[in-house]
């Protein structure tokens, strides 16, 4: 967030609304003259829903099964006019999504042009109500919402702590709500609460006869005031979350405070140069007394000559909050000097960092004591949102913050499958972006990362349990502030505390914090990682990429370039094919300098990517769908655009919230943040299919969505390698009124028009069945079947702007043993069996391990990929072995 003042904001906007046109761009329509080609710009539509309360950010929607919408009114300024002044969660009384993929379901909201609309929430479809309010009384008056409280009930804050942090109950993030009935109308509201420590409420609420939503502060709750969020450590920096498939609330600790360099740098980089000065990150200083008086710290040794520069380490504002953490969980708060904290350590409870930034999951939501998990194998990050896929094994995680990452976890079992959750066992990866247009080093100019998408490859940054992780953990419980004196300085700090921490802090800038990880572990762990892959270190070191992932994956060469990746999502029980996506809240900084996989062009109004789920729920290619402005053009260019997103949340006709977290920053004619939602383009797609050698098959052609209707299409199929496969007919669903098709005669290309004369085609439906086309395989190998809309117009005769997706034919491989021809009994253009007996069983699996040299497996690559990485490999035979299991 941009750090403008109230006065400042104001007096730009108004000035801008009343001297100025403040009708801007239609949605998603390119500005004309912009630094980056692109900026802003939309594939799809665009619509703005609402506008928040001056200062606010929008977060945490949600949308109930009946439509409903809510989301949270977050740190507004306190002198907006009640009820805006203060944190809340509210609802839309009297709107409700229709879910049939159209935005055509509410009115956009016009710009706040005057003060008096931008010191309130806005909508024009609906009133927001608020539901509840940061810091009022809950729980019979026991706590106060939002608000964490010591082990003897005292609140965690600023009052009554010298180094607790300040903004206690502001800060309302995530919403997930969790049905106790069958009809949707009661259950629980679980609301992140960002702060340190961090706070998770839950809230009952119920909705009457009329729709309206209603809460039970008196019943409400702070969960994390509980023995067993104690025993996990607590929580810190709650921000977003998911609901997961097993329907609990998921948390994710966005934690600054784990950042071990700064921005760019790597730990190899520190070992080389012998210092850690001006690379260092904040998380290096997290149990010195008052550790957030580090920078002032190395202001004072840089003007003393004590070191050679001064720099503020990233993450080390994050440090705020670490002591009101050890109150939490029981500490003696130490002495302080007229309510400023002081350098006397802590030295019986300190909070251990390995055990923050992670994914909290709230097992028995409605239980009178819930109880937390937390996913330690999954990596430890700022973690702004994670996203668990259909499969309910594959998570995809965001890293809030400048030159974070991407992450992705995939279990080896259905996560609820465990029934002992220190059993959850899998793999954690981080992205490398392989192709050349997303560096500049391989052009003469740098590309638009509006007009660029990423190709992806996943590194396996190791395997374990969750128990696992977690003992390794706890190895640091025990470490104190105390400690960080006696490790690093040999002054007595009881007798000298002052010349202790000075001389432990320079120890620490030069050699790194000895009392966790070291510098020099992560580099030894890199080294035997490249020279023996990531289960080929040593036992000791196997916790290095789970418990500082980010500083491993940079080890490594992944590409942690990311700036501020702030929210990730799919539909619900997502499946193969669905869309995935991902905001980046600013494309700058590691994204646009002179180094790493990604130097393009610089977009401060962020991008959207969606990519689309594979068949074993990987992805490999961000698309850029949604580019925010570049922040160089007029005020009015932007007033409609998308900047800096947040939270991105897809609902289940396909249409995607997206949140705004750009408050006071420039390129508007006012300082507010929206919401807004995007509607994708029409995705006309070709079906993939694996026919035997001689045998036909059969490939869908089917359309994402029709939002608007449909009255009629004029399409055109080719296949790129004929003597592969061809096109032997086309058959049409009964809906369709009036078909016409033709074949080429050599099989290559069919020509089709359809029309719904009888419109039993309805908007609102997903993958709309237009054709079937039936293929014959005439030799091995793969081809491209290429789709092309020509014409395709909705109800009232408009066009309907359409994308395509291609799809894949795999031709016939030769046998492998017998007579009988290799089959794809799943349909998902593999062929899982191999022997030809119909099935997937044990002995497909001997087949190809015995096989993988010969021709008819080597020159068939598309049919025995089961992994999907280009080529055959060991890999592939594991993958079908799991298959079978």
């Amino acid at each position: 967030m941009v750090d403008f003042t109230r006065r400042q904001v104001l007096s730009q906007s108004v000035a801008a609304a009343l001297g100025a046109s403040v009708i801007g761009v239609s949605s998603g329509e390119e500005v004309e003259e912009s630094d980056t080609p692109g900026a802003p710009s939309v594939k799809g539509e665009l619509k703005r829903l609402s506008t928040t309360a001056f200062g606010a950010e929008v977060t945490g929607p949600f949308v109930f099964e009946d439509g409903s919408l809510l989301y949270s009114l977050q740190h507004p300024e306190g002198e907006n006019p009640e009820p805006f002044g203060r944190a809340a969660v509210g609802y839309f009384s009297g709107f409700q999504f229709t879910f049939n993929g159209s935005n055509d379901d509410f009115q956009e909201v016009g710009v706040p042009d005057t003060e008096e609309k931008q010191r309130q929430v806005r909508s024009a479809t609906g009133d927001y109500e608020i539901l509840v309010q940061g810091r009022e009384p809950i729980n019979g008056g026991e706590e106060r919402l939002g608000v964490t409280q010591t082990p003897d009930g005292t609140d965690v804050t600023p009052e009554n702590f010298a180094g607790a942090k300040g903004g206690v109950g502001a800060g309302p993030d995530c919403n997930q709500f969790v049905p106790t009935n069958d009809e949707g109308t009661e259950g629980y509201l679980f609301t992140n609460w960002e702060n340190v420590p961090g706070c998770i409420s839950r809230v009952p609420l119920s909705q009457d006869e009329n729709g309206e939503w209603s809460a039970d502060t008196e019943n409400a709750m702070n969960v994390v005031n509980t023995e067993a969020f104690r025993e996990l450590g607590g929580t810190r920096t709650n921000c977003y979350g998911d609901l997961s498939p097993w329907e609990t609330m998921i948390s994710a600790e966005e934690n600054y405070a784990h950042a071990r360099v700064h921005r760019t740098a790597t730990v190899g980089d520190i070992v080389e140069a012998g210092t850690g000065v001006g690379l260092l990150g904040g998380c290096q200083f997290w149990n010195r007394p008052n550790p957030a008086g580090i920078v002032d710290a190395i202001n004072t040794y840089a003007e003393n000559g004590d070191i050679s520069e001064a720099w503020t380490p990233q993450g080390a504002w994050s440090q705020i909050g670490n002591e009101g953490l050890a109150y939490y969980l029981g500490a003696e708060p130490s002495d302080n000097e007229d309510g400023e904290n002081t350098t006397t350590p802590i030295d019986d409870v300190y909070p251990n960092p390995y055990r923050f930034g992670y994914f909290v999951d709230i097992r028995k939501p409605a239980a009178e004591t819930p109880n937390p998990i937390k996913y330690w194998v999954m990596g430890r990050a700022a973690y702004e949102a994670p996203d668990i896929q259909g499969d309910r094994k594959t998570v995809y995680m965001c890293s809030d913050g400048d030159s974070k990452g991407i992450y992705k976890f995939v279990a080896d079992e259905p996560i609820d499958s465990y029934e002992n959750t220190d059993d959850i066992a899998g793999t954690l990866y981080a992205p490398k972006i392989t192709n050349d247009t997303a560096s500049v080093a391989e052009s003469d100019s740098r590309n638009s990362p509006a007009q660029t998408p990423l190709e992806v490859e996943w590194l396996e940054l190791g395997h374990a349990t969750n128990g696992e992780v977690e003992s390794w953990i706890a190895d640091y419980d025990e470490v104190t502030q105390a400690d960080y004196l006696e490790a690093h300085a040999e002054t007595d700090w009881q007798e000298d505390t002052s010349a202790a921490i000075k001389e432990a802090d320079l120890e620490v800038l030069k050699n790194g914090n000895q009392n966790y990880i070291t510098n020099e572990e992560i580099v030894e762990w890199a080294t035997q990682y490249e020279q023996n892959g990531p289960d080929g270190v040593d036992e000791d070191l196997r916790r290095v990429p789970f418990l500082e992932t980010r500083a491993a994956a940079k080890e490594i060469g992944a590409s942690i370039e990311f700036n501020k990746a702030e929210g990730v999502d799919t539909m619900d029980n997502s499946q193969p094919g669905d869309f995935i996506y991902f905001g980046i809240s600013e494309f700058n900084d590691g994204l646009a300098d002179d180094e790493g996989d990604i130097q393009m062009d610089r977009v401060d109004g962020g991008v959207v990517y969606r990519a689309e789920l594979e068949s074993d729920y990987n992805v490999s290619t961000l698309e850029p769908v949604i580019t925010g402005p570049d922040f160089t053009d007029s005020p009015e260019d932007a007033d409609d655009a998308l900047r800096n997103i947040d939270n991105v949340y897809t609902m289940r006709d396909g249409r995607v919230l997206c949140c705004e977290d750009g408050f006071g920053g420039p390129t508007r004619s006012y300082p507010n943040d929206g919401l807004y939602v995007y509607q994708p383009n029409v995705i006309v797609s070709a079906g993939s299919a694996a026919v035997g050698g001689g045998s036909t098959g059969s490939v869908p052609l089917t359309a994402s969505s029709l939002p608007a209707g449909f009255s009629g299409a004029r399409l055109t199929v080719s296949v790129s390698n004929p003597d592969i496969a061809s096109i032997t007919g086309v058959s049409f669903p009964d809906s369709l009124g009036l078909t016409e098709q033709s074949v080429s005669d050599d099989g290559a290309t069919a020509t089709i028009r359809v029309a719904d004369v009888d419109t039993n085609v309805q908007s609102g439906g997903m993958d709309v069945p237009l054709a079937t086309l039936d293929v014959r395989a005439d030799s091995g190998g793969t081809t491209d079947l290429t789709v092309s809309v020509e014409q395709m117009d909705d109800e009232s005769g408009t066009a309907i702007e359409a994308e395509t997706r291609n799809g894949l034919i795999v031709g016939g491989p030769d046998t492998i043993i017998g007579d009988a021809a290799p089959t794809d009994p799943d349909g998902d253009g593999h062929f899982e069996d191999l022997n030809g007996n119909g099935r997937l069983d044990y002995e497909d699996v001997q087949v190809l391990f015995e096989n993988m040299d010969s021709d008819s497996v080597r020159l068939n690559v598309g049919a025995y990929d089961f992994n999907e990485n280009g080529q055959i490999d060991f890999a592939d035979v594991t993958e079908l072995y799991e298959e079978v299991n």
